[in-house]
């Protein structure tokens, strides 16, 4: 039997332990939330904070193999794991360097990977320097802890620095700053590690957000076969470059020119991965928990274009209960998945639709019927 701890109990969390159920598998997770969505399907429950060092002990003496969900947690605390001898993958090491987005930047740059400028920022006076050597508009960004479009603040003009330096804490946080870029296509590649070293690598997706939320993922993404190859041999490098187990995703811009870059990247299964579970022939999640137990990674290819649809809250509700399943699974080829969680709040992922078809065009007319009906 495979004993795994994982830290979260989120989504994600609850997509690993799904598609890792086939195999022996014992699941602990850690998270501070009783009815968390992977609280119930989770073998055992640790409750305690993140911040929690003694949980997190306690959560590695019960399993083989530590992992987690999402990557705003204490690395000290994991790298005290590692010297006591427990596994803990992707390793601290990757998460101190992908964590804090400046040193992520860093690194990335070093290794000569393609990121748009960037600049480590204290005072509204460094912004406006900044200002005068990638000129108007940037974005100011807290160095750790942001998501979904959280801890980031637009500079378009040298009139907003005030504000934008405000609305991220006034110096209180570690802040930097980043040169627009003029992308026309967001995508992201999914790229897994085994401990053996093996790789595998996804097909490029293509991702539009609303409101900074990830909205839809369409694969294949429609970009020229030279972005296509830039996008994944970035994603082959990276991969190395952090030294990552598991999956590790790569958040890049595609210009106009045909430029490549590297907007972020997060060491676990990813929102924009979600369509692999009815897309690929292996999950990121059934490949991110073979690689961490070493087992060997499965195939990658993609089976049908896919589509993938999140379902946003859209105003709070305190006891969420999802309806129009009967008209959403009406539409065929459809596959629906509701995270489980008991509240709803505004801009909260509640669960997403997948689609595959024939085509790309009926993929997404698909998804997007079947999302008009589903609400909370």
């Amino acid at each position: 039997m495979y004993r795994i701890g994982i830290i979260g109990g989120g989504q994600l969390g609850k997509m690993m332990i799904l598609d890792a159920k086939r195999l022996d598998t014992y699941f602990v997770i850690l998270d501070p939330t009783p009815k968390c969505p992977a609280d119930s399907i989770a073998d055992e429950h640790i409750v305690a904070e993140f911040d929690d060092v003694r949980a997190f002990h306690e959560l590695a003496e019960k399993v083989d193999v530590v992992t987690y969900e999402f990557e705003h947690i204490n690395a000290e605390a994991l790298q005290e794991l590692e010297a006591e001898g427990h596994k803990v993958y992707p390793s601290s090491e990757t998460l101190l360097h992908i964590q804090n987005k400046y040193h992520q930047k860093e690194w990335l740059k070093k290794h000569g990977l393609p990121v748009p400028d960037f600049k480590k920022v204290e005072t509204p006076e460094d912004i406006r320097e900044a200002g005068k050597v990638f000129g108007y508009p940037m974005m100011l960004k807290t160095c750790t802890g942001g998501y979904d479009g959280k801890g980031n603040a637009p500079v378009n003009t040298e009139a907003d620095v005030e504000s934008a330096f405000g609305a991220l804490g006034a110096g209180s946080l570690p802040l930097m700053v980043e040169a627009f870029c003029p992308f026309i296509k967001e995508v992201s590649v999914l790229v897994c590690r085994s401990v053996n070293g093996d790789v595998k690598v996804f097909p490029v997706a293509e991702n539009v957000h609303k409101d900074s939320i990830l909205d839809e993922t369409t694969v294949p993404a429609d970009i020229s076969d030279e972005c296509t190859k830039k996008a994944m041999d970035i994603a082959r490098e990276a991969v190395h470059v952090f030294n990552a187990c598991g999956m590790l995703c790569i958040e890049l811009f595609v210009t106009g020119d045909g430029q490549v870059l590297v907007n972020e990247l997060a060491p676990r299964p990813h929102n924009s991965g979600h369509y692999t579970i009815e897309g690929c022939v292996t999950s990121q999640y059934e490949n991110h928990i073979r690689g961490i137990l070493g087992l060997p990674l499965g195939s990658t290819e993609l089976l049908r274009p896919t589509v993938m649809k999140n379902i946003i809250g859209q105003y709070p509700v305190d006891k969420a209960e999802v309806k129009g399943l009967d008209e959403a699974y009406a539409i065929g080829e459809v596959k629906v998945h509701i995270y489980g969680k008991e509240k709803v709040s505004k801009g909260r992922k509640m669960g997403h639709i997948t689609v595959t078809a024939p085509t790309v065009e009926e993929a997404l007319s698909k998804a997007r019927l079947a999302h008009s009906k589903i609400s909370f």
